[in-house]
């Protein structure tokens, strides 16, 4: 796989609290560079992202219910209206994850399906296709309800189903933290699950060239990720790891 084409499956992502303005234009910038597929940014950056972006291919994705996924459905179909409107055009809704742990996917598959309605309906608006991506917060959710959770955004219309959100705090009975990020095991649970329907973002930990094409390999169509440029130009130290 070559550098052009792994920079074009990459979600090049800022999402940190404390980032301003100059860093938001500073990762258009990257993004524009290396041709990476989209920047992800909070949903308060959107329209300086489109502006900073206006004059290329690179797609302005943003966040919906981020990163606890407990906001109301109303609530998460207002943010992704007002997200197109700034010029989004992707967005990564998080899921209601309480209701997915004690199996309400009826709820779960609701709570999507707002996200995606109001989405199709401003896509069309503007004449274009508003991506729907899912994050599922894997390390919260047994295989079982990682299975019923895609397939309650399949159901609900959704374009990708995603890993994570990279801030989950998950423990273990000893009380030490545990990996929240995406995983080789839980992408391809995630494909086999939805076969070609959907698409698959892996994100959360992907900081090289060798996670993240052991993510594509695994069925993951994108990833999202804030190391995108370390990637890019650490490639040929990274690849050669993998060939020895």
């Amino acid at each position: 796989m070559t550098l052009k084409e792994i920079a074009s499956y990459i979600d090049h992502t800022l999402l940190a609290p404390e980032a301003g303005k100059k860093q938001i234009a500073q990762l258009c910038l990257e993004a524009k560079k290396y041709g990476f597929a989209s920047v992800c940014v909070n949903p308060c950056y959107v329209k300086i992202a489109a502006t900073e972006l206006a004059d290329c291919d690179v797609k302005v994705c943003t966040v919906i219910g981020f990163p606890l996924g407990a906001n109301s459905s109303k609530i998460k179909a207002a943010e992704t209206k007002d997200a197109i409107k700034n010029g989004a055009d992707e967005v990564d809704m998080v899921i209601n994850i309480g209701a997915a742990k004690e199996g309400r996917f009826a709820a779960v598959t609701s709570d999507i399906s707002a996200v995606v309605k109001v989405a199709v309906k401003e896509g069309e608006k503007l004449g274009k296709k508003i991506i729907v991506k899912v994050i599922l917060e894997t390390c919260l959710l047994t295989d079982a309800q990682i299975v019923n959770a895609c397939l309650s955004a399949q159901k609900a219309g959704a374009d990708f189903v995603k890993t994570s959100t990279g801030f989950a705090t998950p423990k273990g009975i000893d009380g030490n933290l545990l990996p929240n990020g995406a995983s080789e095991h839980h992408v391809n649970l995630m494909r086999k699950t939805v076969g070609s329907t959907m698409k698959i973002k892996a994100s959360g930990g992907i900081r090289s060239a060798k996670m993240a094409i052991a993510m594509l390999e695994a069925g993951a169509s994108r990833i999202g990720t804030s190391s995108g440029v370390s990637i890019i130009e650490n490639w040929d130290e990274d690849y050669k790891v993998m060939l020895s």
